[in-house]
């Protein structure tokens, strides 16, 4: 089944060679989709044999104590249907926060043996139901003892969806004020998640304390560009370096003191003066009984990609999972190296596949719509001009980019030559950060799938016939 909505209509917009190339880059870039899958990537990593649940190394016998499953983030009822599946008669709690869900979810989420909670959350800001699902799991992990395991499936958005403060006087609204000018301030997203963290009652580590000395077990969908576990989620359970004085210091360096609401600067204050307790720090007990796995990434994504492309004849080689910067010099840079293998057969020699991960970003100037994804198209497109056998796509694995309801583009040599035709301008729809408007002019460039229930970051393929 063609996870790209619109495949027949971006393969028909090219004939000849470029059709084929264009339908290998698509079935390169559906495969990448097909290793992010939460329900696939949980029954990849979750076995029983014989009584005993094996995740990794690490090895249970089943039915000597209790067993909760706390899942947060956007690909929470997709992975939540694969363990139900795998463990649902041995499941006593069943927690889960997602953006949104139906009521045939719910009906496939029943094979559990104990009690299902299920909230939805809010994203990109935490609502009440982030708040009451927080509080759920933090009670039902307070009770657990030495035998009992709490199983943690977590995925992008978690931040926002899993969520309760440290203190019962920061409001939602303050919560929300807060995020609000952390996003705008310029800070990154590591200095976010730093006050985030020292301000939550489960982020940095602290659900994982709360439920030891149960065993935790965390199986991890990665939308962080270089998987740092810290930061996925806010890291709910995994150990935080960082303490509230750095906490003060993002607020202090972006001038923030004294608009973020005073609740969260009394919390402040208050952990500079050890009245609070730090997040959770590497030292300590709790993560002996604390297994953080990642099941699905942008590496493993591209591993996956790459193993397509060498299936199909094409010398392959993955650039990096790591792609940051603006988007439209990412693109020009990327035209370059398929331009230099196709003039001087380096790094590779044609036919070869290029491959790519990250998440670039976009400085908007003007009042256009499009996302990274297709910015990034349009910048490459440019360079490419009148070259043969060339065809480049970038898209985002949750399915969508920026404010557009695309998921990214894909360009080739004679993207630029059939604009001009057209009485197109991409210089200008660039400038205007338009880039969705001049695909959706031009035709056969979007493409299109769809919220695809998992997001780790943006794929992009570049290929040489």
């Amino acid at each position: 089944m063609s996870i790209i909505k619109n495949k027949r209509e971006l393969l028909e917009a090219r004939t000849g060679k470029l059709r084929t190339l264009r339908e290998k880059v698509l079935e390169i870039l559906e495969e990448g989709i097909r290793a992010a899958n939460p329900y696939e990537a949980v029954k990849r990593y979750v076995k029983i044999e014989d009584g005993v649940l094996k995740v990794e190394n690490v090895r249970i016998r089943l039915g000597d104590g209790r067993i909760a499953v706390f899942a947060f983030g956007k690909a929470s009822i997709g992975m939540c249907k694969a363990l139900v599946e795998i463990l649902g008669e041995y499941i006593d709690e069943l927690v889960i926060s997602a953006p949104k869900y139906s009521e045939r979810d719910i009906q496939l989420l029943k094979g559990i043996k104990g009690t299902t909670h299920i909230f939805e959350g809010g994203h990109p800001l935490p609502n009440e139901n982030s708040l009451k699902a927080a509080r759920k799991a933090l009670e039902i992990a307070e009770d657990l003892k030495e035998k009992d395991l709490a199983i943690c499936l977590i995925s992008g958005g978690g931040s926002a969806l899993f969520e309760t403060p440290l203190t019962e006087d920061i409001t939602i609204d303050d919560l929300k004020e807060l995020n609000r000018l952390l996003i705008n301030c310029g800070a990154s997203i590591d200095e976010i998640n730093i006050v985030r963290k020292h301000i939550s009652a489960v982020k940095g580590g602290k659900l994982a304390k709360v439920a030891y000395p149960a065993r935790v077990i965390s199986l991890i969908i990665s939308d962080v560009v270089g998987d740092d576990l810290s930061t996925i989620a806010s890291g709910p359970t995994a150990p935080d370096a960082y303490t509230f004085e750095d906490a003060y210091r993002v607020l202090s360096k972006y001038h923030l003191l004294d608009k973020v609401p005073n609740s969260i600067i009394r919390l402040i204050k208050d952990g500079l003066e050890g009245k609070v307790p730090d997040t959770v720090k590497p030292y300590e007990r709790v993560w002996e009984k604390v297994l953080n796995l990642i099941v699905a990434s942008n590496i493993k994504s591209l591993l996956r990609m790459r193993s397509i492309g060498e299936k199909l004849g094409f010398n392959t080689i993955i650039l990096s999972d790591s792609i940051e910067g603006e988007a439209r010099e990412v693109g020009k840079v990327f035209a370059a190296i398929l331009i230099s293998i196709r003039r001087r057969n380096f790094p590779l020699k044609p036919p070869a596949v290029i491959l790519a991960g990250g998440e670039t970003t976009v400085t908007v100037k003007g009042k256009g719509k499009g996302g990274r994804n297709q910015e990034l198209a349009l910048s490459l497109s440019i360079k490419i001009s009148g070259l043969e056998d060339l065809v480049f796509a970038s898209m985002g694995t949750d399915g969508i980019d920026g404010n557009s309801d695309a998921a990214g583009a894909i360009v080739d040599g004679e993207t630029y030559i059939q604009a001009g035709r057209e009485g197109l301008d991409p210089f200008q729809y660039l400038e205007n950060n338009d880039s969705y408007t001049f695909f959706k002019k031009l035709g056969g460039s979007l493409i299109f799938t769809g919220y695809t229930g998992t997001n780790v970051n943006d794929i992009m393929v570049g290929v040489v016939g």
